[in-house]
């Protein structure tokens, strides 16, 4: 289910935020009191949880078990499982590889692959990350997100947990065994990862804790890329810089040809952004008839503090810019 939804209402747009918390049977003359909660949390700025999926390197026997070492700080850190055990070691990867029978797994895995070659080897586990922003209590975190995997997987996947304070902002790694010990295999789809961000906010929330879920572009936002960091070798062996490298590049070569080279998401980010503003205004008009006259003064403000949609490439184009022009700056300075 999309994280907003533009449908007509007395010929007007009605954002419908979130994934819970709608007005039922059909009624969208009024926003309910969990409507209202997450307008203002979302008006007011609440931290967003973040919910990861990392990718790479989940079909493999040695690479699952070079991720559990990885996030067990090679035996350093307690990894928490499904049972509640707490374990740890310098081979922590290979007992739970055993513990969760993934040989067989992965053998029954091979027979299907025989029977049908040219299919993709399906994963053995799914590789999951729970992150708030820095000052969040690490504790509330992993309770958090103790909560959300229990209630998800609870006597149906094996997964194990832990928690990372090594950075600034606490987070919990997981792993998720792929299949369930009924057979059936775990599918994570967009709308599976909106639920899940919606439950982890509210489990914080439970917890004592400030915490947010909706979209990017409800928020007005767009993924930004960083043009500084993209030459150093990241240290986090999920992500890979080679996308936006080649597009940096890309960029600049457009610029050198005087061509903005941009591309036809142009058009796509601007509508996007027309809907989400409309939608954003009609629940004003909401919140004025209601008498959230405040809360509605708040929505106009945060429509109108929006910064421009702009795409990846417009991004890069703007940083490349100011960056040629602090060089000259700085040029300048030591003539």
């Amino acid at each position: 289910m999309p994280a907003f939804r533009i449908e007509p209402f007395a010929g007007r747009a009605l954002l419908d935020i979130g994934s819970f918390g709608r007005a039922g049977s059909g009624r969208r003359d009024r926003l309910s009191p969990e409507q209202i909660a997450q307008i203002a949390r979302t008006v007011n700025r609440t931290p967003e949880v973040m919910v990861k999926v990392l990718t790479r390197n989940s079909s493999g026997l040695s690479s699952v078990a070079q991720h559990f070492d990885y996030i067990g700080r090679d035996g350093e850190l307690e990894i928490e499982t499904d049972d509640g055990e707490q374990v740890s070691g310098k081979r922590i990867g290979r007992a739970l590889i055993n513990d969760w029978n993934l040989e067989l797994e992965q053998h029954r895995r091979t027979n299907e692959l025989t029977a049908g070659k040219g299919r993709k080897p399906a994963k053995l586990v799914h590789k999951l990350m729970f992150s708030m922003p820095a000052g969040t209590p690490p504790s509330a975190v992993l309770k958090a997100t103790r909560t959300l995997l229990r209630e998800e997987f609870g006597l149906k996947h094996r997964y194990a947990f832990v928690l990372h304070t090594d950075e600034p902002h606490p987070h919990v790694h997981a792993v998720v065994k792929a299949v369930s010990e009924q057979g059936e295999r775990l599918h994570i789809r967009k709308a599976t990862l909106r639920r899940w961000r919606a439950e982890f906010a509210r489990h914080l929330r439970e917890h004592g804790v400030a915490a947010n879920a909706t979209e990017r572009a409800v928020r007005g936002q767009v993924v930004e890329a960083k043009v500084d960091p993209i030459y150093r070798t990241t240290k986090d062996p999920e992500r890979e810089s080679t996308h936006v490298r080649a597009m940096v590049q890309d960029v600049a070569a457009a610029m050198v040809n005087r061509s903005t080279g941009h591309s036809g998401s142009t058009g796509t980010l601007r509508s996007t952004r027309r809907a989400v503003r409309d939608g954003w205004h009609a629940i004003a008009r909401l919140l004025d008839q209601q008498g959230q006259l405040p809360l509605a003064s708040a929505v106009r403000q945060f429509v109108q503090s929006m910064p421009p949609p702009l795409t990846e490439r417009e991004r890069i184009e703007a940083q490349l810019r100011a960056h040629l022009r602090e060089r000259v700056r700085d040029r300048e300075r030591t003539r």
